[in-house]
């Protein structure tokens, strides 16, 4: 194996996978920089993560091949970045390849001069001429011949550029556009962008999309509107049911290659698996079937079996490829489960689409390709006895499976991603209770405040003992948001006043008083060509849409409008953006709803164990509520009153539990009695303004 290099030091995955290629790798850094500086050479620097299967592709092709490793070795400073650790670099770069190609992915290959600015960029470049791609040894050749020889062409690029990547602030906007219109607006120009058919928006590849899901089931429950539930529900039911979703161990895949849910590209990542599981559960509370109870427990179980670490952080990723075979892990034969499932495999094989021919490069991706009442009617046996027998065989392939070769798992834990999965596991212990998924959110929330945190700042990664690098705005902002669903899942104090520290701190390091919203580094952080600023909504919702979200969650606290007039600072600028690109913006218009909305506060005094608080907390988390602020105290916890304003002044009644229903802190007669509170919890109505 050949000498190791730079990146054998680093505790990203991704990095130490690159660490015996022949290129003389640096990691981002001082080094790398002032080297590329002093010799006056471009730096190509290199993005991806983990799971990505088109990195592993250009590694092994490219990275791997001595003649090529020769040409970057000699010609630039090479640099490797996870983007998963520096979402700043990918941000400020990923724009310049859109802007300069039209497109984006990874990997990402950019080439920037000594002072960081790029002036050639693209994805993935094959080992030799293909499909219209240049081969990755002739950009090489090219790419160094024009820094050497044409300075005043680089030069002009780096000018354009670098105007470009600079120029990213709010505009001021009017804040009367903030009205009910808005929504209304994005909800109806979702239909237009929806398969019918299959569900989901758009065509192949087709993503899972939650946050716009959950915008939908928002509308459906402050309007009524039928055709926004069953655009959730289509989807919810054909992802479900098609191979992006496991089928034997729980959740959810990257996303779909084709337009019907049945291709994944099989890579799993927290952060989907996280939003989804909440999504689904919303879905359960506004419909009550059995389906999305059952996706949300199995995506969430599969969470705590196979990402979670023993300190109790998540873990980041599951490769697509095992054996250097993308989906390997996770397709079969039917000799296969005709060996396994014996007298079963007809019945399942049924069920999951299984046939001599395969759906999947002569295998088969498993999918709900019938209903077990039609199957067990074709077969002629009892409904209850073949589900009975289905069940079976998916526990035993789930058991065959299991001796397989793994999948790779990118173990670093990323506070952001832990901290949306703090959320989905607080939420669905609140709504199902299941205790497992309480102790889960708690031990994470724990891990990531006594190892991520220091000083009231958050650092951005851990692994193997090591937390590094300045945490980022979504960092703070996904982090507080899952830390105000963990007080709402346990009335601990310690959680809200975390939450609380979070956002002081995330308006402290990360606010634009020049011109509202927030950067996505802090004002400490090490300059780059660019302070980069994201408002779009992709995989992961953007820091500011989080951001926006969380002090408009925490307003319902305190009754703080300055932490509304941050929130409606980053709005009003993205109004009529939101209303014409509403998938773009999924998680801002759920932040936007919530700012539209009539602020409706309970406070309950009493204690969270007995049953007359439990009755009372039943009927609050019955429904979906996506508008509703709750704070609990004991009677006696003075602290606990002090430290949450809607808390103060609220007193037991008669030595009963206690509600106290509120618009705005102003409150109604308390109640003890369940029924009553369920009628002063009616709905209210979205009103304009704010």
């Amino acid at each position: 194996m050949a000498t190791p290099n730079r990146l054998i030091h680093e505790t990203s995955p991704y990095l130490r996978q690159h660490a015996h290629n022949p290129v003389d790798w640096y990691p981002w850094g001082p080094e790398a920089l002032e080297t590329a500086r002093r010799e006056n050479k471009p730096i190509l620097l290199s993005i991806g993560y983990a799971a990505c299967h088109w990195c592993h592709v250009m590694e092994h092709e490219s990275f791997e091949d001595p003649v090529t490793a020769g040409l970057m070795n000699d010609n630039f400073v090479s640099i490797k970045v996870d983007r998963e650790e520096r979402p700043d670099l990918d941000s400020i770069y990923m724009e310049a390849v859109q802007a300069m190609t039209g497109g984006g992915g990874w990997p990402m290959t950019v080439f920037l001069t000594p002072d960081l600015v790029p002036f050639y960029a693209g994805t993935y470049f094959p080992p030799v001429d293909r499909h219209g791609l240049p081969s990755f040894k002739r950009v090489l050749l090219g790419v160094a011949d024009a820094y050497r020889n044409r300075p005043h062409e680089v030069a002009n690029t780096v000018a354009q550029m670098t105007e470009y990547l600079r120029d990213r602030k709010l505009r001021p906007a009017d804040d009367q556009l903030l009205t009910a219109d808005l929504l209304r607006r994005a909800a109806q120009a979702l239909p237009q962008q929806f398969d019918a058919l299959h569900g989901g928006f758009g065509r192949a590849p087709k993503f899972p999309q939650p946050m716009i899901l959950e915008f939908l089931l928002r509308c459906h429950q402050e309007t009524g509107d039928t055709q926004a539930l069953a655009m959730v529900e289509r989807t919810l039911q054909r992802m479900a049911h098609g191979g992006i979703y496991d089928q034997l161990g729980g959740g959810f895949h990257r996303y779909s290659v084709d337009a019907v849910w049945l291709v994944p590209h099989f890579e799993k990542m927290l952060y989907d698996n996280a939003q989804l599981a909440w999504v689904y559960l919303y879905a359960f509370q506004v419909t009550g079937q059995p389906l999305y109870r059952r996706i949300t427990e199995e995506t969430l179980d599969y969470v705590l079996r196979e990402m979670t670490s023993p300190e109790g952080g998540f873990y980041s990723t599951q490769d697509a490829d095992s054996e250097g075979e993308e989906g390997k892990f996770y397709v079969w034969s039917a000799a296969e489960t005709a060996e396994t499932l014996r007298d079963d495999a007809y019945l399942f094989n049924l069920t999951y689409g299984v046939t001599d021919r395969g759906n999947f490069e002569g295998k088969n991706i498993l999918f709900l390709a019938r209903d077990v009442e039609e199957v067990a009617a074709e077969a002629g046996v009892d409904v209850d006895a073949a589900r009975a027998r289905i069940e079976r065989g998916r526990r035993l392939l789930f058991e065959r499976r299991s001796a397989r070769v793994w999948p790779s798992r990118d173990e670093k834990i990323l506070t952001a991603w832990n901290g949306l999965m703090i959320r989905a596991m607080a939420e669905a212990a609140r709504a199902l209770g299941r205790d497992d998924y309480r102790v889960a959110a708690v031990r994470a929330a724990e891990f990531i405040s006594s190892k991520l945190g220091h000083n009231g700042r958050l650092l951005r990664t851990y692994k193997d003992g090591t937390a590094k690098l300045n945490g980022y705005l979504e960092d703070y902002a996904c982090f507080a948001d899952g830390l105000l669903a963990l007080y709402r899942a346990t009335f601990d104090p310690r959680w809200y006043e975390a939450a609380r520290g979070l956002i002081e701190a995330m308006v402290t390091w990360f606010w634009d008083d020049a011109a509202g919203g927030f950067y996505d580094t802090s004002h400490d952080h090490e300059p780059l060509v660019a302070r980069p600023r994201d408002f779009y909504d992709n995989a992961t919702p953007a820091g500011n849409s989080v951001a926006a979200e969380v002090m408009l969650r925490l307003a319902g606290y305190t009754g703080d409008d300055t932490l509304r007039e941050r929130a409606r600072k980053i709005l009003a600028p993205l109004a009529e953006a939101m209303a014409q690109q509403p998938l773009a913006f999924g998680r801002l218009i759920c932040a936007l709803d919530l700012f539209l909305a009539e602020p409706r506060e309970v406070a309950i005094v009493g204690d969270p164990n007995s049953a007359d608080t439990r009755a009372l907390l039943a009927v609050i988390d019955s429904r979906y509520r996506p508008h509703l602020t709750v704070a609990l105290g004991r009677p006696d916890d003075v602290a606990a009153a002090q430290a949450i304003p809607l808390l103060q002044d609220r007193v037991a009644v008669d030595g009963k539990a206690a509600a106290y229903v509120c618009q705005r802190f102003a409150c109604q007669l308390p109640t003890t009695e369940p029924a009553e509170l369920e009628r002063q919890l009616g709905v209210v109505p979205v009103e304009g303004g704010g």
